[in-house]
C-alpha cells in the first residue's frame, strides 16, 4: 500500500544516501501514508511532510539502478519491474497491519523502522561503490 515500509525506506535511504541516491517508493495498491509512519520517522529526525503514497505504475517507464521490494506481496505481484537493473528483496513485517493500541502499534512501527535502517546503511555504503550491473548477490541480503 506504500503507507509504511516503502515510505520509511524512501525517507531513510534519502537521508543516509544523500545526493548519491534518487529514491522513490511505490506500492502495488497505494493508499494513504499511515500517520504512525510519519511519527516513527520524526522520532529519528526525519521530517516527511510531503509523503505521498504512490503507485508502481507512475514509475514503469523510468530506469532504475535498483528496485527493492520490502513486502512479500509486492514481490509476488510485481515480479518484473522493467526499469530496474538490479532487483533486491528485503521482507519486513507490515506495521500498518499490527493490532493493538496506538502505543503497541507505534512500537511495531519503531521496530520495523529500525530494521529498515539497519538494512539500508550497509546497502547505501556498498551501492555507492558498485556498478549497478554487478551481481545483486554481492550486496547485503540480496
Amino acid at each position: 500500500g506504500n503507507s509504511a515500509r516503502g515510505q520509511m525506506a524512501e525517507a531513510i535511504l534519502g537521508r543516509v544516501g544523500g545526493p548519491a541516491f534518487d529514491v522513490r517508493s511505490a506500492g502495488t495498491h497505494p493508499g494513504a501514508v499511515n500517520p504512525l509512519t510519519l511519527r516513527a520517522l520524526s522520532e529519528i529526525g526525519i521530517d516527511w511532510p510531503g509523503a505521498r503514497s504512490k503507485s508502481v505504475g507512475e514509475f514503469l517507464d523510468e530506469p532504475f539502478d535498483y528496485v527493492i521490494t520490502v513486502c512479500d506481496q509486492a514481490r509476488e505481484a510485481c515480479p518484473v519491474f522493467p526499469g530496474g537493473r538490479v532487483r533486491l528483496h528485503w521482507g519486513f513485517e507490515d506495521p500498518a497491519a499490527a493490532p493493538g493500541t496506538d502505543d503497541e502499534r507505534l512500537a511495531v512501527f519503531r521496530r520495523v523502522r529500525d530494521e529498515i535502517s539497519a538494512q539500508i546503511a550497509p546497502f547505501a555504503e556498498r551501492a555507492g561503490r558498485v556498478e549497478p550491473h554487478e551481481d545483486a548477490a554481492s550486496l547485503p541480503d540480496a
